[in-house]
């Protein structure tokens, strides 16, 4: 049992170092997105970009999942290996082609319908790119299923260092613009699919099993409302915010939301540790009461990742490239307000993965699709309404609205089916501290811009953050001692 346990954990920490270094080397394309497009033409690329991102749902239709959960790659329980991969293999590249030479052969007119008229050869080459990384997921998935997991980590990191590389040929050296853009992502995932060829060819065979087919179907199917409405909740803001405003805004608004990826990845970094986390405590006498520390301790973190990045945003933007460039162009910068706003959604975000746990001891998880629909509806709405009146600004308190009604509803059927007594005041006390660093801050922000002043200001206020709470009594007294024989470790 414990050698099983081990494999799960070291399959956990190579899947989440490389999830994180994939977001980070994708933040590499930011300061080469701003300092070479205009904001229209990084809106242009925004939008296209979340509508790929909406499509790999129907393009996948769950038959990557379905693969995992019934695919037996060494033969076992009777399966046949051949059958096995074929089969949802034959049926998602049988999906992406027929739907990527419709969206080829339509391109004009869905063009015209999603405002990007005249950029038909992008919507093109979004199409194929759609069909490439659809035909790579059961392969993928192949890796994941029979424990290859530096496999899977090494053939990602080439996707990603070949779509970093090429984005630089594409766009800074040839000038291709959005083209550019597009053309690199169709070529890093095409060379992504030839470095699987190998494993594709050893693997699948002119079978398609029409009764597994419809099993798979019977467990993917219902898994993709699920995933729409996740997707919806991720990217629903930038077309909504191209048909209330213009393509200018649209970058204005990805660029910066982009810069919220540190919270991001701290929030993924968590939620690969916590399902173990909670799923080894499940039988444990005081399992409610970790969870319920667990979300306390958790909203600690993120709240001070918070105040740091908020702090020091405008100096990490600032930041020397080559030749003295800053790492954000300067015509970005007058968006930085929705960082903060943004990453708050995050935190929320991470209070939805804390609040699964319940649900899932529980076992019913039904009720987290439940939760994922609320978001939905309320990220559709939210945009709507407050992009309207406060543009990028709406689209980010957006974000905040959307994981704030997930993390509500799931609170909702928590105290339904598995209550746990979360630290309610404690996490009221780390509001309110938060609260007034920020209030801090705003009042202080003409002197936190440059210069010693500045920087000393910021360090202040950051410090403020956990001063504030020792200061107010949060800490209960095993946490005092704690903190006391860690002082006493650190002075010696």
């Amino acid at each position: 049992m414990l050698k099983e346990f081990r494999s799960l954990f070291k399959e956990t920490a190579v899947y989440g170092l490389s999830t994180v270094a994939g977001r980070l080397l994708n933040i590499l394309l930011l300061p080469l997105y701003t300092h070479c497009l205009s904001r229209a033409e990084y809106g242009i690329v925004a939008t296209v970009f979340a509508y790929i991102a909406f499509l790999n749902i129907l393009y996948s239709h769950g038959m990557d999942l379905a693969f995992i959960r019934f695919g037996c790659p060494k033969g076992g329980d009777g399966g046949d290996p051949a059958r096995d991969f074929s089969t949802p293999f034959w049926s998602i590249v049988g999906v992406a082609v027929a739907l990527s030479a419709l969206i080829h052969v339509a391109a004009g007119p869905l063009a015209g319908l999603v405002g990007l008229a005249g950029w038909e050869s992008v919507i093109r080459y979004s199409a194929w790119i759609l069909a490439l990384d659809a035909a790579a997921l059961v392969p993928f998935a192949e890796l994941r299923l029979s424990h290859r997991a530096y496999a899977f980590v090494a053939l990602k990191t080439v996707n990603i260092a070949a779509g970093l590389a090429l984005n630089f040929v594409f766009v800074a050296k040839l000038g291709y613009g959005i083209e550019g853009v597009f053309l690199a992502t169709l070529a890093a995932s095409g060379l992504t699919l030839l470095t699987l060829l190998p494993s594709i060819a050893s693997k699948v065979r002119a079978v398609f099993d029409r009764k597994l087919h419809a099993e798979l179907l019977a467990f993917a199917l219902p898994l993709l409302p699920a995933g729409l409405a996740a997707m919806t909740i991720q990217v629903a803001d930038r077309p909504i915010l191209k048909a209330l405003t213009d393509d200018a805004t649209v970058g204005l608004y990805q660029a910066n939301h982009k810069l919220a990826v540190i919270m991001m990845m701290a929030i993924n970094m968590f939620e690969m540790a916590w399902r173990p986390f909670y799923t080894e405590q499940e039988r444990s006498p005081k399992v409610k009461e970790l969870l319920a520390r667990a979300l306390t301790y958790f909203t600690v973190f993120t709240a001070f990742i918070l105040v740091a990045v908020s702090l020091f945003l405008r100096d990490l933007v600032a930041l020397p490239l080559l030749h003295g460039k800053p790492l954000i162009h300067p015509d970005y910068w007058v968006g930085l307000k929705v960082v903060p706003v943004v990453m708050l959604g995050y935190l929320l975000n991470g209070v939805y993965y804390n609040l699964n746990a319940p649900v899932t001891l529980a076992k019913r998880t039904e009720l987290i699709a439940y939760a994922t629909a609320a978001g939905a509806l309320a990220s559709l709405a939210a945009n709507a309404l407050l992009i309207r009146v406060w543009g990028i600004m709406g689209a980010a308190a957006a974000v905040v609205v959307s994981y704030a009604a997930m993390s509500g509803a799931l609170l909702f059927f928590t105290r339904k089916v598995y209550p746990v007594a979360y630290e309610y005041r404690r996490l009221l006390h780390i509001g309110l501290v938060l609260a007034a660093v920020s209030a801090a801050a705003l009042f202080l922000r003409p002197d936190l811009k440059a210069g010693l002043l500045g920087w000393t200001l910021k360090l202040g206020l950051l410090a403020a953050f956990p001063a504030g709470l020792l200061a107010t009594g949060f800490l209960d007294e095993d946490e005092r001692g704690a903190v006391r024989r860690a002082a006493s470790g650190l002075l010696g």
